[in-house]
């Protein structure tokens, strides 16, 4: 985790309004649902209220049924479910397929299965399809652009309820010759007619889920489409025939496990998908150019599909418009520069476009081996340089000796914090449950609020304070400082806590401690090694002299240069003893 400064920047583009979207209309066939249900499971959900926004509806023996809603859950009754339920709702059902799911003929609902070890139904899953028709407007502009689409998003969030509309607007409204490729009948439904919310598009069933890379390439090759639907590739089969078809000028609308872009590139089965990735040596000249060490990743081709959308909420979307620019921003270590888009309350669809990216700083000539200051993370002077998150040092902390430091600092820190009020967080990226959790089995002094104004301090996790800019510039404004983790889990959260509250208290400590240098600091000790290494050695061929560090944490930083091949040597006497590092 790294403490952030952000500087100033300009504020955000403006929303655009665009056209308001036609007025989204939904189809459950609902009913169809409930009478395959238990009687006394159909009583309790009689009413319009414990219909509205249903999303499934659990029945596991022997546990009282349940019904989920967005962000909550509603048990249904006092009855729990016997053998005798299940095997009533088996009768009325088709039979399951190799996916263990099963449907309602002529309707979108879907019924998954749990078994036990001999194969007997223990549990089904009963999800609400609804057939949405409006949802297509948030990229309506680039279905005509004929390029390949491919949505991403957590489950449930909309991913095959837009596909579906996408496939109906492409063969009714652009006249398109549209296959389905249906795995598990849960695009166009249960049955051989398909459901009317696909138009015109023709449905292909896939006997096996094993086999739908086999059905995709059949489809190209007998039916001629123009467009090919697909839902969930997730295997590396699929994925290399997704590229054949796009390689035969066919284009792919699709979905594929991951939120974000990002985690499509660190999946190794899916990353085709977007292009791919490789090692790369560069030569001595192209990284000095590219300020970057020798070895890098780069993308290995051209991305199966052109442009990719960020399913976050049902009315907000993230779209990349060019994919193959957004993967090397990402293997640049950079951040991503979507498109948002956001679907108002009133209906209004509002755009906001990227900021223009700022152009790189002119590299400077090799003026011969002066020793360069550089900034970041500690470093003296210079320009603040971008903060990137390091692994925790693999330290155990009984061996850890205290620094003078932390010697002083805590009976002051004890002394100080019982006249101060709770530290205010207010989390970006974050569950606010998950950072309560952590406030209260941590003990520490510590709230959790859902505004920056109302809070002391900004908890993001990485990479989620760039997706909301208008946040950021409020807690620019603010004066407010941003703690940035790389993971949500509680020893990281607890950490981060900690390190706000001393941050806090440090001006309640002698002046003697506050100057006192963060010699066991290992965190920034190899951030700035490593900004030195990458930034100035590397690239300008410049040697660096870093900061004063401990024996322990000067090994660490020692060992991080040698993977980078290169040399140093320890420079100073006593507690100002500090490590340089020379160009290969």
């Amino acid at each position: 985790m790294v403490m952030v400064a952000i500087p100033l920047r300009p504020p955000a583009p403006p929303l655009v309004a665009l056209p308001s979207p036609p007025t989204q209309r939904i189809t459950d066939d609902l009913d169809r649902l409930l009478e395959v249900l238990p009687i006394h499971v159909q009583r309790q959900l009689a009413s319009p209220e414990a219909r509205e926004e249903l999303l499934e509806v659990v029945l596991d023996l022997g546990r009282v049924p349940e019904a989920r809603y967005p962000g909550r859950a509603l048990a249904l009754g006092e009855l729990p479910i016997t053998r005798a339920d299940l095997q009533a709702v088996l009768e009325r059902l088709g039979p399951f397929g190799g996916d263990n799911r099963a449907g309602i003929e002529c309707t979108l609902h879907r019924i998954s299965a749990i078994r036990n070890r001999t194969g007997e139904v223990v549990g089904l899953t009963c999800r609400v399809g609804r057939a949405v028709f409006g949802t297509v407007a948030m990229v309506r502009d680039l279905l005509d652009s004929g390029c390949s689409l491919l949505l991403m998003g957590r489950p449930g969030v909309g991913k095959t309820t837009a596909l579906r509309e996408i496939a109906r607007v492409l063969a009714d409204e652009l006249l398109r010759r549209v296959v389905v490729i249906d795995t598990s009948n849960e695009i166009a439904g249960d049955g051989d007619i398909p459901h009317p919310a696909i138009g015109r598009a023709r449905r292909m069933q896939v006997a096996r889920p094993e086999l739908q890379h086999q059905v995709m390439i059949e489809a190209v090759e007998n039916h001629m489409p123009e467009v090919i639907v697909i839902d969930e590739i997730g295997t590396e089969l699929e994925a290399q025939a997704a590229r054949t078809i796009a390689e035969r000028g066919v284009m792919l609308v699709a979905t594929a496990h991951g939120n974000e872009l990002a985690n499509l590139i660190k999946n190794p089965t899916l990353s085709d998908l977007v292009g791919g990735i490789q090692s790369v040596t560069l030569g001595d000249e192209e990284a000095r150019r590219r300020r970057t060490q020798k070895t890098v990743l780069e993308r290995a081709a051209e991305p199966t599909f052109a442009i990719a959308v960020e399913m976050h909420s049902r009315h907000r979307w993230l779209v990349h418009r060019e994919v193959a620019g957004t993967v090397d921003l990402l293997l640049r270590g950079q951040s991503p520069r979507p498109e948002s888009r956001e679907l108002g309350s009133d209906g209004q669809l509002l755009l906001r476009q990227p900021p223009p990216m700022a152009p790189p700083p002119p590299a400077r000539p090799m003026d011969g081996p002066a020793v360069t200051p550089i900034a970041g993370s500690g470093l003296r002077g210079g320009r603040p340089l971008a903060p990137v998150p390091l692994p925790d040092p693999f330290a155990p902390p009984s061996f850890a000796t205290p620094s003078r430091e932390q010697e002083l600092m805590a009976p002051q820190t004890s002394a100080a914090s019982p006249s101060l009020p709770p530290l205010r967080l207010c989390a970006v990226g974050l569950l606010p449950q998950l950072l309560q959790e952590a406030v209260r089995s941590s003990g520490l002094a510590a709230e959790v609020v859902a505004e920056p104004e109302q809070a002391d301090a900004v908890l993001s996790l990485r990479g989620e304070l760039g997706r909301d800019p208008e946040l950021r510039r409020r807690a620019q404004a603010l004066g407010l400082p941003i703690l940035v983790i790389k993971s949500d889990s509680l020893h990281q959260l607890h950490r981060a806590i900690q390190r706000l509250l001393e941050r806090r208290c440090e001006p309640l400590l002698p002046e003697a401690v506050q100057a006192a240098p963060r010699l066991d600091d290992a965190h920034a000790a190899l951030e700035e090694c490593r900004l030195a290494v990458e930034q100035v050695v590397v690239p300008q061929g410049r040697p660096v002299e870093l900061l004063p560090r401990s024996d322990r944490v000067r090994r660490m930083q020692e060992d991080l240069v040698s993977h980078y091949r290169l040399r140093c040597a320890v420079f100073g006497r006593g507690a100002q003893q500090r490590l340089r590092v020379f160009p290969a």
